[in-house]
């Protein structure tokens, strides 16, 4: 793992978190990006060398949704950034993390994704990404 590529928020509105977290952190969203396949709109912020991603739900019923009304508003998982995603899900499969997702898949900010079960990581959800490939 090559470093903490960034910390994801699971926030209720986007609309009232951006200006919370431009003010928090002094500077400004620089991105917004609906995932579909995550049911997720995102707001990235640049911090140092690092990023903040804001998710907030699609739906009523997504996974974001749901963990804000279980857990609340706050720290939905932490990205660490890595050179080849496919190798180091292997290699959390031997170290027996549990994958909960057998392939990469398309996230946001030009990535490609997997994450690992929280009941494996102490409670927190992590998240495998790489920069996607040029085409």
């Amino acid at each position: 793992m090559k470093k903490i590529e960034h910390i994801g928020l699971a926030v209720k509105s986007l609309k009232e978190s951006i200006p919370l977290y431009e003010s928090l952190l002094n500077t400004t969203c620089y991105k917004t990006e609906t995932v579909e396949s995550e049911q997720v709109i995102t707001a990235f912020f640049q911090v140092g060398d690092s990023k903040i991603e804001l998710l907030q739900s699609l739906t009523a019923d997504g996974v974001i949704a749901r963990f804000i009304e279980k857990k609340g508003e706050g720290m939905h998982h932490i990205a660490y950034l890595v050179d080849d995603i496919e190798t180091e899900m292997k290699r959390m499969q031997q170290q027996g993390f549990t994958l909960l997702n057998e392939i990469p898949k398309k996230g946001a900010d030009q990535k490609m994704v997997c994450f690992l079960h929280p009941k494996n990581t102490n409670g927190t959800l992590v998240e495998l990404c790489m920069e996607m490939p040029a085409s």
